[in-house]
């Protein structure tokens, strides 16, 4: 049901849109028109760049807008695909869920081709966007969610050899800290999909919050021109930590379901530890507060391991089952690459 007037195969640059049909009261014979870049330069890769699959997360797509507008055709060896805000419906409200369906687009995969909107955008990425695409880079932060230390992260995918070059991929962001996630918040993911496809996928976590700081649009749009010079995409020379005078990235990982701190109770949480702090097992890290009963002693939120707090909840006012802190342990490249 998805159509565009785009030829992914036409070399040169060009802008246009993926129409998506969408009724409503006022539009009978409506589209949702998601804004797309393409510019194509003989042999290379294919890598298709996302922000905006969720609409509250802006770092991204600032990053790929300006990407749009910079890049040149003479810059590209290959094919760059660029979809800024794919749920653009959210980005439009400035939420997480699409607001014509509710639908979360990163739990829509892999979609439905006369479904709610959120499901024909997902089906149109996995039966037409990924086959055309080598790499896949989704961009994300915490939203108004959730706060992060500003990191590239990855899935453990079984096949070692897309894992490694997902791993290198992931490094070349060159962000302070690198995590490696589980999803535990359910299925239908859309790097899931894609790495089911075989493709090297790069994903973020940069920062959070509504507010987002000159230094995480930096980290966000030198990373993805540095990640598409390392895959093979933008000419250029790749640029190191190293060489840029900088220690080795943090690796991270949390696996394990304890790592994901749930808010035990509703009320105003506090966080009692700055991001990126190394905790220890049983360590405090917040407490939340009741807003019925201030006689109450709060209730604590404890490390269950050690590791760094690599994200903690954004809103104060919390309820019961959100998730307010992930503890990620250290871990070295070679568990990373042979787990």
């Amino acid at each position: 049901m998805v159509f565009t007037s785009l030829d992914f195969d036409a070399p040169g640059k060009q802008q246009g849109f993926l129409q998506v049909p969408y009724s409503h009261n006022l539009g009978g014979w409506a589209n949702v028109l998601v804004p797309v870049t393409v510019v194509q330069n003989g042999a290379g890769p294919t890598v298709l760049v996302l922000g905006g699959n969720h609409g509250d997360e802006y770092q991204g797509q600032i990053a790929a807008m300006k990407l749009a507008r910079e890049v040149t055709t003479e810059q590209v060896r290959g094919r760059l695909i660029l979809i800024p805000s794919l749920n653009f419906p959210a980005a439009q409200a400035a939420t997480r869920l699409s607001p014509l369906d509710g639908m979360n687009l990163n739990r829509a995969f892999p979609g439905d081709p006369e479904g709610p909107v959120s499901s024909q955008i997902a089906h149109y990425l996995t039966t037409v966007l990924f086959p055309l695409s080598d790499v896949v880079i989704d961009i994300h932060s915490g939203g108004r969610s959730m706060e992060f230390v500003p990191c590239s992260h990855m899935h453990l995918v079984p096949d070692r050899a897309q894992r490694a070059a997902m791993f290198s991929a992931m490094l070349a962001w060159n962000t302070e800290f690198s995590f490696i996630y589980a999803d535990i918040a359910g299925s239908g993911l859309l790097p899931v999909e894609a790495e089911n496809q075989g493709k090297l996928v790069v994903t973020t976590e940069l920062g959070g919050g509504e507010g987002v700081s000159a230094k995480v649009h930096r980290v966000a749009q030198q990373g993805l021109r540095n990640v598409l010079i390392h895959v093979g995409l933008l000419q250029g020379t790749e640029e190191t930590r190293a060489g840029l005078g900088l220690p080795p990235t943090i690796i991270t990982q949390a696996l394990n379901r304890d790592d994901y701190l749930l808010a035990p109770e509703s009320g105003i949480f506090e966080i009692m530890v700055d991001l990126g702090t190394l905790v220890r097992a049983g360590d405090l890290v917040g407490a939340i507060h009741h807003l019925e009963r201030p006689d109450r002693a709060p209730e604590p939120v404890v490390a269950r391991s050690d590791g760094f707090l690599i994200t903690m909840r954004v809103p104060c006012l919390t309820r019961q089952g959100d998730c307010v802190a992930v503890i990620a342990r250290q871990v070295s490249a070679d568990e990373v690459l042979h787990a």
